[in-house]
């Protein structure tokens, strides 16, 4: 593994690339000092640029960095044996009350120190950033105590200072009932609310707050009282809402006014019009409705309609969503929710920038915003859809630096590639 600090420098004139919005068109990157000073056709380059040293796109496609907006990247062991229980017939609240799911991670979680949780969380995040991501949410919620959510959170922040990746940090210690607290769930929320909250918050560990709110996890009350905490904060609020059952979650979630709300296969009408008003992105997780091979689809069009955006999302988890490709996840919002292939790249892109808070230095290519853009080696957008079980990245430009590179088919590369 390289240091951040070691990775070579975007700074310099791009060409050689097609944008993703008009491919036929060459177009041209001005970088310095790591953000992007201009952007558009290479036959309107101004010429105060026209001596800057050249970094050749060698015709790649070029794209915001993708935005990963919805992981769970940090936890102990694995869960192949709940996979083969599922195959087997079990349902995913079944696995649960068979002590499996959530609490089987927290005891691996806990056993795990801070150096082994982050030797085991870097390899899926090098995979992750092998597929364009620039940006990436890592949630706690597999401690579910003061000491064990804070080593999930430290080893977050480690990630992102190590790779040079931005990072954003979600607490979400209302995941599910430690066994500690088996039928006490009210104190359990008092200590989530009370102690580990505020501790956290005070070390800078926490982005946003985050509450499983489900009828095996957490109630509409007690989400309402996370919210309540987390305001006091000044901190912002997701939720994993809607995924097994209507609880009207999303409505709760778009009255604090939510950043998103994810999963949402049982979405209401009611909750949509609430997230259309707040603003509250929709994040999709088409990894999970795979995986435990759910039937009842999100309501895309009744999202499309409203104008509600919709994020998409590895949700990299254990035990759901064990996916390490974000670039499948489009093929899979394309293929079983039926976006369309700019939808599905708005959903790695702006839509999950937005979901992320991160609106302002990710999601888009635009002069002003830190430099955060992806050289693909295929003809047309699309293919970053169509393809799966293959990697078509060529370059990877990470908060103003080149993180990834390889050289084109032609040669005309960056010469020798640098891993993650």
């Amino acid at each position: 593994m390289k240091s951040a600090n070691t990775y070579p420098s975007a700074d310099g004139l791009w060409t050689g690339l097609r944008l993703a919005t008009d491919a036929g068109v060459e177009a041209a990157i001005v970088v310095a000092q790591g953000a992007i000073r201009w952007v558009g056709a290479r036959s309107a380059l101004p010429a105060e640029f026209a001596e800057l040293s050249v970094h050749d796109g060698g015709d790649a496609l070029v794209t915001p960095g993708l935005v990963d907006c919805h992981t769970h990247l940090v936890y102990g062991g694995q869960r192949a044996n709940e996979f083969a229980m599922r195959l087997a017939g079990a349902t995913y609240e079944e696995v649960a009350k068979a002590g499996g799911g959530i609490v089987s991670s927290v005891r691996a979680t806990r056993e795990a120190d801070e150096d082994t949780l982050f030797a085991q969380a870097a390899p899926r995040l090098e995979q992750l950033l092998a597929d364009g991501v620039c940006a990436i949410e890592i949630k706690s919620g597999y401690g579910l105590s003061l000491e064990h959510e804070r080593k999930q959170l430290r080893v977050a922040r480690r990630l992102g200072e190590a790779y040079g990746v931005t990072v954003r940090t979600t607490f979400l210690g209302a995941h599910a009932l430690p066994p500690e607290y088996t039928g006490r769930s009210g104190d359990y929320i008092d200590l989530v609310c009370r102690e580990m909250l505020p501790a956290l918050a005070a070390e800078g560990l926490v982005d946003a707050v985050d509450v499983f709110c489900e009828r095996i996890a957490f109630s509409l009350a007690e989400t309402e009282q996370v919210f309540q905490a987390a305001k006091a904060l000044g901190l912002p609020v997701k939720l994993h809402a809607e995924q097994l059952s209507d609880m009207g979650g999303a409505a709760l979630a778009a009255r604090y006014g939510a950043l998103s709300c994810d999963h949402i296969e049982h979405l209401s009408a009611d909750g949509i019009e609430a997230m259309r008003q707040s603003g509250t992105v929709a994040v999709l997780l088409p990894g999970a409705y795979y995986t435990l091979r759910d039937t009842h689809l999100p309501p895309i069009e009744a999202l499309r309609a409203a104008g509600v955006p919709m994020a998409v999302s590895t949700d990299h988890n254990p035990g759901t969503s064990p996916t390490l490709s974000l670039l499948l996840m489009v093929n899979m919002a394309c293929t079983l929710f039926r976006l369309t292939v700019p939808e599905a790249l708005a959903g790695v892109t702006v839509h999950a920038a937005r979901a992320l808070g991160l609106e302002a230095t990710h999601g888009v290519i635009t002069e002003g915003m830190p430099a955060n853009f992806v050289l693909w080696k295929v003809r047309d957008a699309a293919e970053l859809a169509y393809w799966f079980g293959q990697r078509p990245l060529r370059t990877a430009v990470r908060q103003g630096r080149i993180c990834i590179s390889f050289p084109s088919p032609s040669g005309r590369g960056q010469g020798e590639g640098l891993r993650p």
